[in-house]
C-alpha cells in the first residue's frame, strides 16, 4: 500500500471520529439545555453601592415620601459607582432598581440625581 493511500485512509478515519464526537456533544448540549434552568434575572449589587450616599427625605403628592442623593454631596467615586449601576440597568421611576434584600428601591431622573423610596412588605 502506497504512503499515499494510507495517509488518505489515516484522514477519513479521523474525520469519521470528528464526526462521531460532534454529534455526541450535540446531543450534550442539547440535553444540558433542556435540563437548564432559566437565569432569575441580573445580577444585583449589594445595597451599600447605595446606602452609602448621603440622601435627603423629600415629599410627593404622588409618589409620597422619598429621598434625593445630589451629585455635590456625596465623594465622587461612590456616586459614579452608584450612577453607573443604575444607568446600565435603565433605572427609572417605573422601573427601579433593586434586590430581594433591598429595604429602598433606586432610579434616576434628571441631572445629578439618585432618588430612592422605601419598598413595601410583601
Amino acid at each position: 500500500m502506497s504512503d499515499l493511500k494510507r495517509l488518505a485512509e489515516a484522514v477519513l478515519t479521523f474525520c469519521n471520529a470528528t464526526e462521531a464526537a460532534t454529534i455526541e456533544l450535540r446531543k450534550s448540549i442539547e440535553q444540558l439545555t433542556i435540563e437548564a434552568k432559566p437565569l432569575s434575572g441580573p445580577a444585583v449589587v449589594n445595597e451599600l453601592t447605595f446606602s452609602c450616599l448621603t440622601f435627603e427625605p423629600q415629599q410627593g403628592v404622588k409618589i409620597g415620601s422619598y429621598e434625593v442623593a445630589y451629585k455635590a454631596t456625596n465623594i465622587a467615586d461612590k456616586w459614579d459607582h452608584a450612577l453607573n449601576i443604575l444607568r446600565q440597568n435603565n433605572s427609572t421611576i417605573n422601573s427601579r432598581y433593586h434586590g430581594e434584600s433591598y429595604v429602598f428601591s433606586y432610579w434616576l431622573y434628571g441631572e445629578d440625581k439618585i432618588y430612592r423610596q422605601k419598598l413595601k412588605p410583601s
